[in-house]
């Protein structure tokens, strides 16, 4: 990415005035740090440093898989799906953390956060209905697992969205 650096050509043309017309030696000194400053920054633009690798390599993988795995959770449970604008009080969230194997089996599935013990189990049933879950590839190469979690938002007892594809919430 390159950042372009605008100095106020107005500054600019007052300071060479100033040094120009008032002959003295610290405008003139600050002139020129200012014109090598710049020649800095331009070098710099021109002839970046190869960029480090992006920290958001790997989770954007992982958001991926996850919008993926919630589609198919959508998929195979049609009838607890909750289409539109979730209301702005939900009745139920529930969030589950979910381990798969390289071939997507489920190698585990466990409540990590509710208040809400029927929400739970709907949650539950809908990931176990959906195995097996799409192939992870290669982010279960390193223990052949992958250990994630979603969050279920329920609009009313039995229907939810998945954090992963819900939209905005609707406001009060």
């Amino acid at each position: 990415m390159s950042t372009i650096v605008r100095a106020g050509l107005g500054s600019l043309v007052l300071l060479a005035l100033a040094a120009g017309l008032g002959g003295c030696s610290t405008v003139q000194t600050v002139a020129s740090s200012v014109t090598a400053s710049i020649g800095n920054v331009v070098e710099r633009i021109a002839h970046p440093a190869t960029p480090a690798p992006s920290p958001r390599s790997a989770p954007a993988g992982l958001d991926s898989y996850k919008a993926e795995v919630a589609q198919h959770v959508v998929q195979h449970n049609p009838e607890h799906n909750f289409s539109g604008q979730l209301p702005p009080l939900l009745p139920a969230i529930v969030v589950l953390e979910i381990t798969v194997d390289r071939d997507g089996q489920l190698a585990n599935v466990a409540v990590q956060r509710s208040r809400n013990p029927s929400a739970s189990e709907v949650a539950l049933a809908a990931m176990r209905r959906s195995t097996p879950l799409p192939k992870p590839q290669q982010l279960a190469q390193a223990t052949g697992k992958l250990t994630f979690s979603e969050t279920f938002l329920f609009a009313d007892s039995e229907r939810y969205q998945l954090r992963s594809l819900a939209g905005p919430q609707a406001s009060e």
